[in-house]
């Protein structure tokens, strides 16, 4: 049976591994992302490529020890260099010897029958109907991932005892992981979200920081490259607002953005007094929910960006003047293999006393708890 990897973001291992064992291969899952990933990745990449590509190309040697021939890779259009990446890592692993081939997938409007030859050429089960089974398990799990997590992130700042939420996170992980049914799924999913539910808190109404996170896909999902800052954050008593999802994504790629062109008209629409022109990569939406967080009365935002990507880094020289006209803080964390935990503990800690200090200012003596320096 053909042996097939992909590179990690996020857990959206768990939709695939479903995805492609439905269509008759093998999925092989590259080892969670460690030192020696990063390392991997950093020794045989170009020094100034964007620390995502890095990151997979580590996945990669390391699913291809595993016995991986095949690498599933996404492909994109536009200024980012995220286009470019299978071509490139294709050509980076052929150079360092690794015999392994590529299966870029295109948007679908770009070349919709170059995508159907290379599905019948890989996957055994490319009916109709085994499509429409695999697609659908695989949905039905990655929206429960993304449906719980939101959750997590309304409770885990509320929890009475630390950790509890993250306990019942990772076990939720592993059981989604096991089930292959339409049935399962949707019990796994209930059971876990009443567990969630049933989580003591401390008192509700206290009033709690609410940061937006925003920025660059893979630094905002990954959370072994953006250090847990998820976590961090809700353990600090911070209700954490991401501005991306899995499902959401790939529902905007691959549905609104064939059937509906204008699907991201909105955010185009606030980031035009600051930014006109589509930059690629995530550019336009991190200003545009930089300025919804200003206009709906956040605390403060963080942006997440890959050292050297150019679609965050233009969105970054606008922040300053919607900080200033809309009186919301922003905190810029770039991220490369250089980067520490506790250097971007650090900074979050001073950003979140600096919110609290402000919030403490404004909701007259009713002290926030904001827990740091764990």
């Amino acid at each position: 049976m053909l042996k097939v990897t992909f590179p990690h973001i996020g857990n959206s291992h768990i939709p695939f591994k479903t995805l492609l064992s439905e269509l008759g291969v093998e999925p092989v899952i590259p080892p969670p992302i460690s030192a020696r990933t990063i390392t991997l990745g950093t020794k045989i990449a170009p020094e100034f490529a964007c620390f995502p590509l890095k990151v997979n190309l580590g996945n990669y040697i390391e699913a291809i020890e595993a016995g991986a021939e095949v690498i599933l890779m996404a492909g994109g259009v536009g200024p980012c260099r995220f286009g470019y990446y299978g071509e490139v890592q294709r050509e980076i692993l052929a150079d360092a010897g690794y015999n392994v081939e590529f299966l870029v997938f295109e948007a679908p409007k770009t070349h919709p029958l170059e995508l159907w030859t290379k599905i019948k050429h890989f996957f055994p089960r490319h009916r109709l109907a085994d499509f429409k089974r695999a697609i659908h398990l695989a949905w039905l799990k990655a929206e429960a991932i993304d449906k719980f997590d939101r959750l997590v992130a309304q409770i885990r700042p509320q929890e009475k005892v630390s950790g509890t939420t993250s306990a019942i996170q990772a076990k939720f992980y592993h059981l989604l992981d096991a089930v292959d049914t339409k049935v399962a799924i949707k019990r796994l999913a209930d059971d876990f979200i009443n567990e969630l539910q049933n989580i003591p808190l401390k008192d509700q109404h206290l009033p709690r920081l609410r940061i937006v996170l925003l920025g660059e896909i893979y630094l905002v999902l990954e959370s072994r490259v953006n250090f847990q800052i998820e976590r961090l954050l809700g353990e600090m008593g911070v209700i954490v607002e991401r501005t991306i999802y899995f499902t959401d994504w790939v529902r905007d790629q691959l549905v609104l953005s064939i059937f509906k062109p204008n699907w991201n008209k909105a955010s185009h629409l606030l980031a035009k007094p600051y930014l006109q022109s589509f930059v690629g990569g995530h550019g336009i939406e991190t200003v545009a929910h930089t300025v919804a967080a200003g206009v709906n009365r956040y605390d403060g935002v963080i942006q997440l960006a890959p050292f050297t990507c150019m679609p965050e880094i233009v969105a970054m020289q606008t922040l300053p003047n919607i900080t200033k006209e809309l009186n919301i803080p922003v905190l810029s964390i770039i991220i490369d293999e250089h980067s520490a935990e506790a250097g971007v503990k650090t900074r979050l800690e001073a950003f979140v006393d600096l919110l609290a200090h402000r919030k403490n200012r404004r909701v007259g003596g009713r002290k926030l708890e904001v827990i740091s320096g764990n």
